[in-house]
């Protein structure tokens, strides 16, 4: 498929900085952190290289609201030494954000751009206008407020050869986890008769698995809405989920007047994910030796959990302490337990 004259917007989201990226450790080990900030990186040396004309992050920039200013200056340093390459940024704030990127003044710079309230931003590039509508990720009660927020972005007073919709909340019809659980009704989730099909395309954050989902127009014309997902694995849900970003190239009109849409996934490399499974037949004796095996068969760089059988003896529960873990786990990997390992909800550990 050729393009005359092609405008390329690279797409990411859910990028969690701050992941597991403590100021003051109190234990010195390898940190998950350093992966999503290096798949970040990755992904602005890209657009940046081959002179992509506009980037869009469709929210959750941070892991949580309250970010260390370590982390938030981080962050925002890398955005401007991206924006003084004369190409744009355009943010939806996340619910990790709690809708808001945290202040500063590395947020003024002309080719860095926030939807801070329900808004069309419009931009041009080789003669064609493109009309980017949005708004914050609406963190309550988005079925009933959507028609209200969409008509709050203006979008139908802006002249625009092309407009995108840009949001960062759950669409009729998206999937996630192993078990493929589908969005379908819900406060939380936007049906998709409720998106305005005068859009070429959706572009939207929060679901952390790539997809592209189809929604058919009035006209028998499909409407795209695209997930990136997040550039890194934030839990063993998705384990095998490759991660990356797209490339969205904007070609000539086709027939009904719209231009013709591309979107190529773009895969970034990820650490593998194991398990480590106890079976009732280990003792509390021979906890460690066995770790120490399993282990010894995995990549180098691997990030581990480590569950038991429902019949694993309360001694051999017992024998996973953090200081067994890391004694046994290589400094490369990262090790933790598996949810509900002793009744409760366990985190990383190593």
């Amino acid at each position: 498929m050729q393009y005359a004259k092609e405008i390329r917007i690279l797409f990411c989201a859910d990028t969690h900085l701050g992941f597991d990226e403590p100021v003051r450790p109190r234990i010195e080990r390898r940190r998950r952190g350093t992966d999503f900030f290096a798949n970040f990186q990755r992904v602005l040396d890209s657009a940046r290289d081959r002179r992509i004309d506009l980037v869009v992050h469709g929210g959750d920039l941070f892991f949580r609201s309250r970010v260390p200013a370590s982390i938030i200056d981080r962050v925002y340093r890398m955005l401007l030494e991206f924006a003084a390459h004369d190409i744009p940024i355009l943010i939806v704030p996340g619910n990790h954000e709690r809708s808001i990127l945290p202040s500063s003044l590395f947020l003024s710079h002309p080719n860095i751009h926030v939807f801070t309230r329900p808004e069309t931003k419009v931009f041009e590039f080789a003669g064609t206008r493109i009309a980017f509508s949005g708004f914050p990720c609406a963190r309550s009660e988005v079925r009933q407020r959507f028609g209200s927020l969409i008509s709050d972005t203006g979008w139908a007073e802006v002249k625009a050869s092309v407009r995108f919709l840009c949001l960062h909340q759950s669409i009729e019809g998206a999937q996630v986890g192993p078990l493929n659980y589908t969005f379908r009704r819900g406060n939380d989730v936007i049906p998709m008769a409720d998106l305005p099909s005068a859009f070429d395309a959706v572009l939207a954050g929060h679901i952390h698995r790539r997809q592209i989902l189809k929604h058919r127009r009035p006209d028998g014309s499909s409407m795209p809405i695209v997930y990136p997902g997040s550039i890194e694995r934030t839990s063993f849900a998705e384990r095998f989920e490759p991660k990356g970003y797209f490339d969205l190239g904007i070609g000539r009109r086709i027939a009904g007047g719209r231009c013709r849409l591309k979107f190529d996934f773009v895969q970034l490399p990820v650490r593998p994910m194991e398990e480590i499974v106890l079976g009732d037949d280990i003792d509390q004796h021979g906890v460690r030796f066995f770790l120490i095996s399993q282990l010894a068969r995995l990549d180098p760089n691997s990030i581990v959990c480590l569950k038991c059988n429902e019949g694993v003896a309360s001694e051999v529960r017992g024998a996973l302490t953090s200081r067994l873990l890391r004694e046994v786990c290589p400094a490369t990997m990262n090790i933790q337990l598996g949810t509900h390992l002793f009744g409760r909800r366990k985190g990383s550990v190593a």
